[in-house]
C-alpha cells in the first residue's frame, strides 16, 4: 500500500503539533555541548516564529511526522527547527519538506541551514540533498542550496528557446541531467542546448544508441547526449565510460535521475512535466492548450555561488 504523504503551508495555529515533533525529533539526537537550541522552544516561542514566517508541516497517512519553520532572512529562506519523527525516516517525508521549502521560497535565490558540527550524519543528510557548506563558525555549519527556477513552455518552439538559454551558462565538465515522461520534451530541450553550444550535427533521440557525441562548430564544448531508459542501472550507466569525456564536455543525461548522480559532484537536475494531458511524442504541443513547467534545480559546488 502507497503511503498517503501530504506538505501543507500552517501558521501559529499548529505551534503545539510543531513544537511536539521538534522535541522528538531533536531530543533522540546525540547529547551536544552546548544543548541544541530547539530544545529549549516553547509553544509560544514556536508559534512566534511561525507567526512570522509561516512553516510546513508533513502528515502520513494523516499523522503529523515532520515539520519546518521558514525563515526568510535577506535573499534566502533558512529551514529552522527541521524535524521528522523516528518512526517516519526513509519514507520520503525529508524530501518531500525540502521540495515544499523550496516551493514556498520563490522570489529568494536561496535555501539555508545551519546544522552542528558534532553530528557528521546531519551534514552529510544535507550535502546529499544539494547543500554545499558556506561557512563554519564552530559548533556551527551553515550550508546553502539555490532555489529551483520554473519555466512555463507553450511550444516546441519555446523549448528550444530555454535549452539554448541555459547552455550560456554551461561549461566543460558540466552535467545535466534531465527527467520527465514519455514525450515531456526531453530531448527538444537538449536540442536547444545543442544549438546554444554551437555543435554539429542534429540532436536527436540516443534511445538505441544510448549515447551521441556532438562536437562544437565554434570550439565550445561537446555534447554527450545519453539516454538511460534503456539501462538497468549505475553499473551499466558506468560501462559506457562516460568518465574519460565528462573533463571536457557538457553530458546530458535524460532518464538519469537515480543514476547519474554520481557522475560529477554537481549537476543541473532538469524536470519536465505536463500541465495538462497531451499528445504523445517528444515536443511539447503546438500550441497553449498543451504547456510544459520546466524546474531547473542547481546542485553541488559549481552553482552554489551562482
Amino acid at each position: 500500500m502507497t503511503d498517503d504523504l501530504n506538505v501543507r503551508r500552517i501558521g501559529p495555529e499548529s505551534a503545539a503539533t510543531v513544537l511536539e515533533i521538534v522535541r522528538e525529533a531533536f531530543g533522540s539526537r546525540p547529547p551536544l555541548d552546548p544543548p541544541a537550541d530547539a530544545l529549549t522552544e516553547t509553544e509560544a516561542s514556536i508559534a512566534t516564529r511561525l507567526a512570522l514566517g509561516g512553516g510546513l508541516l508533513a502528515r502520513l497517512d494523516g499523522e503529523p511526522v515532520g515539520a519546518l519553520i521558514l525563515d526568510a532572512v535577506g535573499d534566502a529562506v533558512y529551514l529552522r527547527r527541521f524535524g521528522v519523527l523516528a518512526a517516519a525516516r526513509g519514507r520520503g517525508v525529508a524530501g518531500a519538506l525540502i521540495q515544499a521549502a523550496s516551493e514556498a521560497a520563490v522570489g529568494k535565490p536561496w535555501l539555508r541551514v545551519v546544522a552542528r558540527e558534532e553530528l557528521p550524519a546531519t551534514v552529510a543528510f544535507w550535502t546529499r540533498r544539494g547543500f554545499v557548506q558556506t561557512d563554519r563558525r564552530s559548533p556551527y555549519v551553515e550550508l546553502v542550496r539555490p532555489v529551483p527556477s520554473f519555466y512555463e513552455v507553450a511550444t516546441p518552439e519555446d523549448m528550444r528557446a530555454l535549452g539554448a538559454r541555459v547552455a550560456t551558462s554551461l561549461r566543460p565538465g558540466d552535467l545535466v541531467v534531465l527527467t520527465g515522461d514519455l514525450g515531456a520534451g526531453k530531448t527538444t530541450f537538449t536540442q536547444g542546448l545543442g544549438l546554444g553550444l554551437g555543435v554539429a550535427g542534429a540532436v536527436t533521440s540516443p534511445t538505441f544508441v544510448i549515447a551521441r557525441e556532438h562536437r562544437s562548430d565554434r570550439g565550445g564544448p561537446e555534447l554527450v547526449h545519453v539516454d538511460a531508459y534503456r539501462l538497468g542501472g549505475a553499473a551499466e550507466l558506468d560501462d559506457l565510460d562516460l568518465d574519460t569525456s565528462l573533463a571536457d564536455a557538457v553530458t546530458v543525461v535524460e532518464w538519469g535521475e537515480g543514476l547519474a548522480e554520481d557522475l560529477a559532484d554537481s549537476r543541473l537536475q532538469i524536470r519536465i512535466t505536463r500541465m495538462t494531458s497531451g499528445a504523445d511524442g517528444d515536443d511539447p504541443g503546438g500550441d497553449d492548450h498543451d504547456p510544459r513547467l520546466v524546474e531547473i534545480l542547481k546542485l553541488g559546488p559549481r552553482w552554489a555561488t551562482t
